[in-house]
C-alpha cells in the first residue's frame, strides 16, 4: 500500500517538477515508474510482433496457394496446359499468377521470420521490398493518369492502321492484336472497316479482313473457321463484326469497380505492413 501511494506521489511530482525542477522524489519510485513504462512498451511491442506474424502468415499461405496453382497449370500433364496455351489471355494469366504467388511467398516468409525472430535485417529488407512495390504501383497509377489520352478509340485505330500486318505473328504488335481478336471474338478497333486503307490491306490486297476476324465453330475442341473463304471476301455472316474496343470494355466493366476496391485494399495493407515493420524494427533493442 505504501509503495502504491509512493508511486502515485511520484507521478504527481513528475508533473509538478516539469514546472518546478527543484522538487525531487525517491529513486525507488522513479525506478518503479521506469520499470512500468518498460513493461507497457514491451507489451505493445509483443502485440505488434504477433499481429505482424499472423498478418504475414496469411500472406505466405496465399502466396503458396497461387504459386502452386501457377506451377500446376504450366506443368499439368492431363491436358489442362494445352487448354491454357490455346487461349492467350489464360496463358498470360498463368504467368501473372505465378509471379504474384512467388512475390507474396517471399514477402510472407520475410515478414514471418523477421517478426518472430525479431531480426532487424529481415524486417528492414521486408520494409524496403514493400516500399518498392508501393512506389511502383503509385508510379503506374500516375503514368496511367498522364497517358490516359492514349487509351482512346482514335489512338488505337490510328496505330492499328499503321502497324498491323495480319499474318506476321513474329511482330509483337501484330501478335498482340491477333491474340486480342482471337480471345474476345472481335475485329478491328471499332469494326472490320478499320482495315480499309491500312498496312494490312497494302500487304494483303485480296483480303477484306484478317483471318483472326473469322467466326469459328463453337463445338468443344473444334477451332476451325465456319467459312474462311467467305469471311476473307468480306461476308458479314462469317466474320466477327464487333469492335475490340467495345468488346474489351464490356468484358472488364464488370470488374472495374472490384479492381479499384481491391487496389485500395492492397495499398492500405501495404501501408500498415510498412508501419508495423518499422515499429517493430525501432522497438527491437
Amino acid at each position: 500500500m505504501a509503495a502504491a501511494n509512493e508511486l502515485q506521489i511520484w507521478r504527481g511530482f513528475s508533473f509538478i517538477s516539469h514546472f518546478k525542477p527543484g522538487l525531487c522524489v525517491s529513486s525507488g519510485a522513479r525506478a518503479r515508474l521506469r520499470a512500468e513504462e518498460r513493461t507497457m512498451e514491451g507489451d505493445c511491442l509483443s502485440c505488434v510482433k504477433y499481429l505482424m506474424f499472423v498478418f504475414n502468415f496469411f500472406i505466405f499461405l496465399g502466396g503458396s496457394f497461387l504459386l502452386g496453382v501457377g506451377i500446376w497449370v504450366l506443368v499439368d500433364p492431363t491436358g489442362f496446359r494445352e487448354i491454357v496455351a490455346a487461349n492467350p489471355l489464360l496463358f498470360t494469366g498463368a504467368y501473372i499468377i505465378l509471379a504474384m504467388g512467388g512475390l507474396l511467398f517471399l514477402l510472407g516468409f520475410l515478414g514471418c521470420c523477421g517478426a518472430i525472430r525479431e531480426n532487424k535485417c529481415l524486417l528492414l529488407f521486408f520494409f524496403m521490398l514493400i516500399l518498392i512495390i508501393f512506389l511502383a504501383e503509385l508510379a503506374a497509377a500516375i503514368l496511367a493518369f498522364i497517358f490516359r489520352e492514349h487509351l482512346t478509340r482514335e489512338y488505337f485505330t490510328k496505330e492499328l492502321k499503321m502497324h498491323y500486318q495480319g499474318y506476321n505473328n513474329t511482330d509483337v504488335f501484330t501478335g498482340t492484336w491477333n491474340a486480342i481478336m482471337t480471345t474476345f471474338d472481335c475485329c478491328g478497333v471499332n469494326n472490320p472497316d478499320d482495315f480499309e486503307e491500312s498496312l494490312f490491306k497494302l500487304l494483303n490486297p485480296d483480303d477484306m479482313v484478317p483471318e483472326v476476324c473469322c467466326k469459328r465453330n463453337n463445338h468443344p475442341g473444334d477451332g476451325t473457321y465456319i467459312s474462311r473463304e467467305e469471311c476473307l471476301m468480306g461476308s458479314m455472316l462469317f466474320r466477327n463484326n464487333k469492335g475490340c474496343y467495345s468488346a474489351v470494355v464490356d468484358y472488364f466493366e464488370t470488374y472495374i469497380y472490384l479492381a479499384g476496391a481491391l487496389a485500395i485494399v492492397v495499398l492500405t495493407i501495404e501501408l500498415f505492413a510498412m508501419v508495423f515493420a518499422m515499429c517493430l524494427f525501432r522497438g527491437i533493442q
